[in-house]
């Protein structure tokens, strides 16, 4: 496994330390994913580590709060956009000729495509980008024997929340789910492991809620 993150040095090596337990390799590789370079550099590294490329998850995102389209910044939504949306591209374009058929790639959308917040204008547009790029992208690699297909997940507690939120809006995040809570993250690994094996070997271009009860499917 090859970890990609920002700077996030403790939570990489503590991931790096999960998984090397669980008697598997893992490398954890810092760096922009917005950087197109870099992913390329990204998928390299990892084929020559382990000798092959069968699952991509796409998950790097970044969201910050604005209540007005005027308080939105061209910089804010440039980001946002190359982060969530460009960097999936990048790395989707530089992985699949080295996936062979029976691999998977899982990009990460958000209930934000379906039922945007106002103030996450620029952050539930991408969802909505990475919703359309996994259904078009699931046309083409069908021919590879690639699947293609997105997690749509609710409101999940992550770094995100209390960096990206007003106190007063962390207090009742997730609360208007039918659990009345937010899901943690290990209430989404068994929709990735699903889509990341071959368990999961006819679902191709589909979008799985994951969202508490709260999607509009």
């Amino acid at each position: 496994m090859l970890a990609c993150y920002l700077n996030e040095d403790a939570d990489a090596a503590e991931t790096a330390r999960l998984v090397q337990e669980s008697g598997r390799k893992c490398l954890a590789v810092a760096g922009d994913v917005s950087d197109e370079a870099h992913c390329r550099r990204l998928v390299e590294r990892a084929f020559d580590k382990f000798g092959r490329l069968d699952v991509l998850v796409n998950n790097a995102a970044y969201q910050a709060q604005q209540e007005s389209i005027e308080d939105l910044t061209s910089e804010q939504f440039e980001r946002t956009y190359r982060t969530n949306v460009f960097a999936t591209f990048y790395l989707c374009k530089a992985a699949l000729p080295r996936m062979k058929p029976g691999s998977s790639i899982i990009n990460v959308a958000s209930i934000q495509a379906f039922t945007p917040s106002p103030s996450l204008l620029d952050y539930a547009s991408t969802k909505c980008a990475i919703v359309g790029f996994t259904k078009a992208l699931a046309g083409q690699a069908i021919g590879r024997g690639v699947r293609v297909n997105a997690v749509a997940p609710g409101p999940v507690w992550t770094p995100f929340i209390p960096s990206g939120m007003p106190p007063e809006k962390v207090k009742e995040f997730g609360k208007d789910s039918a659990f009345g809570r937010p899901a943690q993250p290990k209430e989404m690994a068994p929709l990735f492991v699903l889509l990341a094996s071959d368990e999961g070997s006819y679902l191709t271009g589909e979008v799985f809620g994951a969202t508490g009860g709260k999607m509009p499917y």
